[in-house]
């Protein structure tokens, strides 16, 4: 029998980037330099991890265009989906190992993404087995929804709760909060997520999912007991 851990109770994934393969990164891209906008670290900042109006505003702004935000996000969805034609969203290799392996460690385990539930209907659909309550949770309205989701839907303490994504952003307000933290940046060509998340002080930074194996997620398991998870001070996430 596996050896449960001593301090972490639940794993939240991100969606997109995590469980699915990124594309979203290679769409933005296109978008703004097809429109003479410039594609930087600083615009990822802006727009990864944010509500639907925000990074609408921003890539207004970035292109110059005259459209509201959410005008701007429906032309950025029509693009995506000519994108899809091409470049299917697929599961990633070592999803489902995974999602068994936090299992197998008494995890309770769930989804979490910008888009609605159908999204995860969709593509995740047939894993819903490997999830527990609510399953999937929808954090457009509350991004980046760390707080949200440990506390207030999981009912665990921040600390109890690995949260794995592909965002800096996210990384950055699990340091604020003393959250685990595992990033798994996107191999997109153009990206700056993993050495914004190195910026960010993430100590576990994966290139892919079969690196999230027994012994580093013990590791976090210790870290979080110890109440090292980031470097600075007792309880704080530095990260």
């Amino acid at each position: 029998m596996t050896e449960q851990l001593g301090k972490l109770r639940m794993a939240a994934l991100n969606i997109d980037g995590v469980l699915l393969n990124d594309t979203f990164s290679p769409v933005i891209h296109h978008f703004v330099t097809s429109r003479g906008g410039v594609y930087s670290a600083e615009l990822e900042r802006r727009i990864f991890s944010q509500p639907q109006v925000v990074a609408g505003r921003v890539l207004a702004e970035t292109c110059n265009l005259p459209t509201a935000p959410m005008e701007t996000i429906a032309l950025y969805l029509q693009e995506r989906e000519r994108y899809l034609a091409d470049h299917p969203v697929r599961l990633l290799d070592g999803a489902v190992e995974l999602l068994r392996r936090l299992r197998a460690l008494g995890l309770r385990t769930v989804c979490y993404g910008g888009l609605d539930a159908s999204h995860f209907d969709r593509y995740l659909g047939g894993l819903a087995d490997l999830f527990d309550e609510p399953r999937y949770v929808c954090t457009n309205d509350i991004r980046p929804g760390l707080r949200e989701i440990a506390v207030d839907i999981a009912g665990l303490a921040c600390d109890e709760v690995l949260f794995i994504d592909d965002v800096a952003r996210v990384a950055e307000a699990a340091r604020e909060l003393g959250v685990p933290f595992v990033g798994h940046p996107s191999d997109f060509e153009h990206g700056h997520q993993r050495q914004l998340m190195v910026e960010a002080g993430a100590r576990h930074v994966v290139g892919s999912l079969d690196a999230i194996d027994d012994r580093l997620l013990r590791t976090i398991d210790a870290e979080a007991q110890a109440g090292r998870l980031w470097d600075g001070a007792p309880g704080k996430a530095v990260a």
